[in-house]
């Protein structure tokens, strides 16, 4: 499996970009809420911090058998980065982990449900991908939605704390 970047992919009103480390610094602001942060831990990190990540991310997984996939979300109105989507893409059990974040002033519109719905099929339809999980903390109801909304289903299996929610195709 090669480490190829994502490929761009649209909502009704989003558009996923493959993240660069160029967007750092307008994603600075957007992910500035400490809130952002109470089911996952940490703090908001600085911008040459978030550069740093980004460069790292840009670059790819160093295992071949593993894809970094990052898109930051540009609501098409008006032109601004509103949070990301990632997927880490596993080769072997063709399976992708995904996360979303949707900025603070962005939340409420439903921004959150339309990009993880438009990254899971986007996944789904790109093929080498049969299976798709997200963990989420057991308290986080908002992502619960997003995930039910996206297809995935809780299961009883739990890492780190954190609930494991699945989409699979069935096949394999």
């Amino acid at each position: 499996m090669t480490n190829h970047g994502p490929e761009a992919f649209s909502t009704e009103r989003l558009d996923a970009l493959p993240l660069r480390t160029a967007h750092a610094e307008e994603m600075a602001t957007v992910l500035a809420d400490p809130a952002l942060h109470t089911y996952t831990g940490g703090a908001p990190e600085d911008l040459h911090a978030l550069r740093a990540r980004y460069t790292r991310w840009e670059s790819g997984s160093p295992d071949p058998a593993e894809r970094w996939w990052n898109w930051v979300l540009r609501v098409r109105d008006d032109g601004c980065l509103a949070g990301w989507v990632q997927a880490t893409v596993k080769a072997p059990d063709a399976e992708a982990e995904i996360a979303w974040v949707v900025g603070t002033r962005w939340q409420g519109r439903g921004y959150a449900k339309e990009a993880a719905t438009g990254l899971v099929a986007h996944l789904l339809r790109e093929g080498s991908v049969r299976t798709v999980v997200a963990h989420i903390h057991p308290d986080h109801a908002a992502s619960a939605a997003v995930a039910a909304a996206a297809g995935l289903v809780a299961t009883e299996q739990w890492c780190d704390g954190e609930r494991r929610w699945e989409r699979s195709t069935g096949e394999g």
